[in-house]
């Protein structure tokens, strides 16, 4: 069985893909550097893009408008997707040949700024309003 590994892309409206299968939308691209911890706070990654012109300013839009960024890594040879990363972009950077996107997690546990739920009545049903309650 041959195993087919690439990754696609989706940012700011378009998908792209760092593999070139059947006239697809190929964008010469690395994904990498993912980090996870216990909280899931800390998760981070990076894209790297050759340098050149349009890569070096479609990446300051993209650091200055906090793109969101959603990366799938794909078996290519069946058609599936064996993991899936969205991050927003929190920073870019250039070197003589390639472009960084640093990607940070879009949810931040630290900080509370999870989209917030309140648990209610509509929810969960019947919510106790004291402490001093039985289980019978």
């Amino acid at each position: 069985m041959e195993l087919i590994i690439g990754n696609t892309l989706s940012l700011n409206g378009g998908s792209y893909q760092n593999y070139n299968l059947n006239g697809s939308n190929f964008l010469p691209f690395g994904f990498s550097g993912v980090v996870v911890n216990r909280s899931g706070d800390n998760t981070q990654a990076s894209l790297v893009f050759p340098n050149n012109d349009l890569a070096r300013s479609w990446a300051s839009e993209a650091a200055a408008n906090q793109w969101v960024v959603t990366v799938a890594l794909v078996n290519v040879s069946a058609n599936t997707t064996i993991y899936t990363y969205t991050g927003q972009v929190g920073a870019s950077s250039w070197d003589e040949t390639s472009v960084n996107l640093q990607l940070n997690s879009v949810l931040d546990a630290v900080g509370a700024d999870v989209p917030f739920r309140v648990i209610g009545q509509g929810l969960v049903g019947a919510v106790p309003t004291s402490s001093a309650f039985r289980l019978s």
